[in-house]
């Protein structure tokens, strides 16, 4: 099932998407209609299936949820450990590194108040010349840790912060419009294989494309299981939180983010998710 938030009678409701068309589920949230799956101990899909109108329209996709937690995980692929490596003029340094060892890089993202969602603009500080996208395959958890469904998002990052000294990450990666989440959410019976979706990445500036790449998930390195476990070792994220899994798209210096810029990110099983670029104060 494909399920997201559109906008209803002034309001944020959850909804079914079933093509270019989508059956709201009124007075519910997405983050409410998962507390209330979980209370009730019912099946997403099943619940979402029974509290949806029976009458399909047209609808927007919003934001498809407003996590309370984001969370992000970081060379889990290999060409994102070596670019960051050399980054700092090392040819094997802390992200080879992490990429062999046991416990996995994963760090605080933000909140809702950070994220945006489909034609939302993705934030650029001001305070940076080397702002990129990191396309990334993303679950939603429930309580337990459990994977609820798959989007798409933006890890959007200063490049050249995290550059100048590892531990300025946090300012590299938190921000305002740091994180789009989008289109919709897939909910997970219906991903076959998440081990073999295909991620595309696509920088429009005007009417030239400035970058494109692609990468498939069954180049992870680490397995989701492995992400989550590690993510909850003591840290009990709250239900309807989001990790993001890591890219492996390099967006080069040559194609840094500047204002106005237009970031694609699809996958054929997801959608599409696009972003206009612009700074934040």
């Amino acid at each position: 099932m494909r399920l997201g938030q559109i906008r209803l009678a002034n309001q944020t409701v959850a909804a079914v998407f079933e093509g270019e068309l989508v059956r709201p589920v009124p007075n519910y949230t997405m983050l409410e209609l998962i507390r209330k799956a979980e209370k009730e101990q019912t099946p997403l899909p099943e619940l979402a299936q029974e509290l949806a109108s029976r009458h399909a329209e047209p609808g927007k996709p919003l934001i498809p949820i407003h996590p309370p937690e984001v969370w992000a995980c970081g060379c889990t692929y290999e060409p994102s450990a070596s670019f960051r490596d050399s980054q700092h003029g090392e040819e094997e340094g802390i992200y080879a590194y992490v990429l062999r060892r046991p416990r996995p890089e994963i760090f605080f993202k933000g909140t809702a108040r950070v994220c945006v969602g489909p034609d939302q603009p993705i934030g650029l500080r001001a305070d940076s010349r080397f702002t990129a996208p990191e396309p990334e395959l993303a679950l939603v958890l429930g309580g337990q840790g459990e994977i609820l469904g798959y989007t798409l998002a933006n890890d959007v990052s200063a490049w050249d912060i995290e550059r100048e000294n590892p531990l300025y990450l946090p300012q590299s990666k938190f921000y305002c419009g740091c994180c789009s989440l989008g289109p919709v959410i897939v909910t997970a019976d219906e991903i076959g294989d998440p081990y073999d979706i295909e991620i595309r990445c696509v920088i429009r500036r005007g009417e030239a494309v400035i970058f494109e790449g692609s990468v498939s998930t069954r180049w992870l390195v680490r397995k989701f299981d492995e992400l989550i476990g590690y993510l909850r070792r003591s840290n009990r994220v709250p239900s309807g939180s989001v990790l993001l899994t890591g890219t492996g798209i390099i967006v080069p210096e040559e194609a840094a983010l500047q204002p106005g810029d237009v970031v694609s990110i699809s996958a054929p099983a997801i959608g599409e998710l696009s972003n206009p670029a612009a700074v934040v104060e």
